[in-house]
């Protein structure tokens, strides 16, 4: 019984690990892309290390398009734990929303505040990385583009409606297989600790046979 019981526990701990590690890791999800006027909004922009063991330091910029423009323009820089708002129509209504305390950047977020209907249009992130090993430095860039729609009230559209339900049902499936699965574990390891106990009393009956087997033998031979 001791030895199921440890079993178990490390069993548990291995899954709590697992966990853990899970929420650990960098995700890259694409942003919103419907603002409420007079309202504030977050532009997203992530861009996760290959290999996080490797230091690094980046820097972040941003460019926007406004729906009547044909070019972009420079909105907002970001590096060296500062940041500085390049397009006078976004004065005072910026604030980076991303990585803090590091050079070593892979949220590039930034915030809108106060919405307004002049913001819809196109915006651009793009993403410096200098990675840091021992003997040289790698230089790599990456951007993303975000289509924003400034509307009056926020919709919901049928997929996202649906795309909401599915992942729950999916987080209920997850869950529902996990216990399923330490079920089958438990009976597996406490049928295996069984089969054991009856293996080790199967060999003791046979070791005492022989000894009585034995004992009757001397005593006859005497």
């Amino acid at each position: 019984q001791k030895h199921l019981k440890l079993s178990f526990v490390s069993l548990l701990f291995c899954l709590h690990l697992q966990t853990l590690q899970c929420y650990g890791a960098c995700v890259e999800v694409d942003s919103d892309t419907e603002a409420v006027v007079h309202e504030g909004f977050k532009l997203g922009c992530i861009f996760c290390k290959m290999r996080g063991e490797v230091q690094a330091m980046a820097s972040v910029e941003w460019y926007f398009m406004a729906a009547d423009e044909t070019e972009y323009s420079l909105l907002y820089t970001y590096e060296d734990k500062a940041g500085n708002i390049m397009d006078p129509r976004f004065d005072f209504r910026l604030a980076w929303n991303g990585s803090k305390d590091t050079i070593d950047l892979q949220d590039g977020s930034i915030y809108i505040l106060n919405v307004t209907y002049n913001d819809t249009g196109t915006y651009r992130c793009v993403f410096q990385r200098t990675l840091l090993y021992s003997n040289y430095r790698c230089q790599t860039n990456n951007s993303k583009t975000v289509q924003l729609h400034v509307v009056s009230k926020l919709t919901r559209g049928m997929a996202s409606i649906l795309s909401e339900i599915m992942m729950y049902v999916s987080i209920i499936g997850l869950q529902f297989w996990l216990v399923v699965e330490m079920i089958y574990c438990y009976r597996k390891i406490a049928a295996a600790g069984e089969e054991a106990l009856r293996e080790s009393a199967a060999e003791y009956l046979a070791i005492a046979s022989e000894s009585k087997d034995n004992c009757a033998a001397e005593q006859e031979a005497e």
